[in-house]
């Protein structure tokens, strides 16, 4: 199977993720790829700190993250690195982390050895 550009970005990502939140996280799927000349879009879930669904999203430019509760609820998470051309993706996953954590009790992350 030969991956399109769009496809390629994900796993990017996925890799930035992986290396910046280490065993925090759990196996990335990808999916809602589109891969055209004017629009180009993906989502990425994964599981945060045996603890929340992430969904990171890419809409023609434009990056976030959210945490995913019940099938269709989401709730943004506030991060400074809103552009994927221009993004820190070092800054980006730190953010993340920050924002994941201050909705985790601190005896779950400290049972885990997270904090």
């Amino acid at each position: 199977m030969q991956l399109n550009d769009t496809d390629k970005m994900a796993m990017i990502i996925v890799d930035y993720l992986e290396k910046n939140l280490g065993d925090k996280i759990g196996s990335c799927n990808i999916f809602n790829v589109v891969d055209d000349k004017n629009y180009r879009a993906f989502s990425i879930r994964f599981e945060a700190y045996d603890y929340f669904i992430v969904l990171f999203n890419y809409d023609r430019g434009l990056i976030g993250c959210s945490i995913q509760y019940g099938d269709n609820n989401f709730i943004g998470l506030k991060n400074s690195q809103k552009w994927y051309e221009k993004a820190d993706f070092d800054v980006f996953c730190k953010e993340l982390q920050q924002q994941l954590e201050l909705r985790i009790p601190d005896k779950f992350l400290e049972a885990n050895s997270w904090k």
